[in-house]
């Protein structure tokens, strides 16, 4: 799967090929909080799904990520502590949170894909 799947929560999540998923917010999502000033990113472990994992602070409020699906988290994007403007300035890239292994890789088909996913901003925007 190399297309992105979201959540409801406006993250994305990117199948890697080693099986890992990396885990970032949408550029709806990084808009409606506007100029992002602090990311505290999770802790490398077990996480079940919905768990607060990360805060995301901006010049407007602080946001929760929730852990996307239940999974172990491997890495964090370390730049961010010195740079989450990274996640304005390239949401579905650079500006990643983390990377983490999913228990069951086939909960991603349970998530929305980019049509879904562009069905429901569209009620929002």
């Amino acid at each position: 799967m190399s297309e992105l799947r979201f959540t409801v929560e406006h993250e994305w999540l990117r199948l890697e090929a080693d099986g890992s998923v990396t885990v970032g917010i949408t550029a709806f999502a990084q808009n409606a909080l506007g100029d992002v000033v602090f990311v505290q990113l999770p802790e490398t472990q077990g996480y079940s799904q919905h768990a607060e994992v990360a805060v995301v602070e901006s010049v407007k409020a602080a946001s929760s990520i929730n852990m996307p699906l239940d999974g172990e988290v491997l890495e964090v994007n370390g730049a961010l502590n010195d740079t989450p403007e990274l996640v304005n300035e390239a949401p579905l890239g650079e500006g990643w949170f983390f990377r983490f292994q999913p228990a069951d890789a086939g909960q991603l088909d349970t998530l929305l894909d980019q049509l879904a996913y562009d069905n429901l901003i569209s009620t929002q925007g």
